[in-house]
């Protein structure tokens, strides 16, 4: 591999007027994507783009407080992006229109969540079956704000029932400034592999920026989907939960070729520390405990012992039981060891 196709690589995702460097991004997930999450992403380097959990356009418009309380970035987190849904072009309209004033980067409309409670509204995934409704949002939310406008999707409903292609087409026609594809159908949630190949046929159908999305893990993983699929940026989701470095780690890669060595052990404790540190900060002890139960399995995958302080960070009830186990945990394992990816 060459360092000219490196550079080549990356160049900066355009969306809109906005230049996002390295054109890497943090996937919105809900339930996990708060201040703390993307702050850690951005602070270890190498994110271009953060994008906070999907909130609902009409939650927004009717002032609910948790709601609000999600719009929740500072500065040094910039640029970022807020991902709305909903499923009336009024709706979004105005949630669009409440994001942009909060201070908001990039406005992504989801149109590919599964969930149900997303789904039955006809918003989220509901949209692929109704296409007309999807270029109704989109036309309604890029005419209310001057932020640019994204969309994200997915492959289709099912296998039988493709529609990223034509949805890329109507965000571009709508005036949308990107879009994302994540390579998976409704029907498969999270379920088996993505399929890259329809990345690359959107990339082919759409002048606008394409992201794409799904099964990035490792930074040779994130060369691939450039390479195989010619998008213009990568969105990171799953694999960087409990591993806010991987965009530091992807861009290195991307720049010079060089593959950074994995935190060890000890070191990906103190990553956990700082994390669930930081998300007390935010949202105050009981919630962050609360929260931040998953994120350290996932920062403690592999050390030894992991089962147990699994169970007993189930249990836990405050910040000073966090710091005891993860002191007793980094007390368990030897410098040096990191986790094979």
């Amino acid at each position: 591999m060459s360092l000219v196709t490196c550079v080549l690589t990356m160049l900066s995702l355009l969306v809109g007027d906005l230049n996002i460097y390295p054109p890497l991004v943090l996937a919105p997930m809900a339930g996990i994507t708060n201040h703390a999450c993307r702050w850690m992403c951005k602070q270890s380097g190498g994110c271009g783009l953060v994008g906070t959990e999907m909130v609902s356009a009409y939650a927004l418009r009717h002032g609910h407080r948790r709601t609000r309380e999600m719009l929740d970035w500072v500065e040094d987190e910039r640029p970022v992006s807020v991902q709305i849904f909903g499923g009336s072009p009024e709706i979004v309209a105005e949630g669009a229109r409440i994001v942009e004033e909060a201070g908001a980067d990039v406005i992504e409309i989801n149109m590919g969540c599964p969930a149900p409670k997303v789904s039955k509204t006809g918003a989220g995934a509901a949209l692929l079956k109704d296409l007309n409704s999807a270029e109704s949002i989109i036309t309604a939310a890029v005419r209310a704000v001057h932020t640019p406008v994204m969309v994200k999707t997915r492959k289709g409903w099912d296998e039988s029932n493709e529609t990223a292609v034509e949805l890329a087409k109507i965000t571009e026609g709508s005036g949308g400034a990107a879009v994302t594809v994540h390579g998976r159908t409704v029907v498969q949630g999270y379920s088996g592999s993505a399929d890259w190949d329809i990345i690359r046929r959107v990339r082919g159908a759409v002048k606008i920026p394409v992201i794409g999305n799904g099964d990035v893990r490792t930074p040779e993983d994130a060369r691939r989907m450039f390479d195989e699929t010619g998008c213009d940026g990568v969105m990171i989701g799953r694999g960087a939960l409990g591993r806010p470095w991987i965009f530091k780690h992807v861009s290195a890669y991307l720049e010079t070729g060089e593959v950074l060595p994995e935190p060890d052990f000890a070191e990906r404790i103190e990553w956990a520390r700082r994390h669930v540190r930081l998300l007390v900060e935010c949202v105050g002890e009981e919630r962050a405990v609360r929260e931040m139960r998953g994120h350290i399995v996932w920062y403690i995958k592999g050390i030894p012992g992991a089962a147990g302080i699994r169970a007993s960070i189930m249990d836990s009830r405050s910040l000073a039981e966090i710091e005891d186990i993860l002191n007793e945990a980094r007390g368990q394992c030897e410098p040096g060891i990191a986790q094979g990816r």
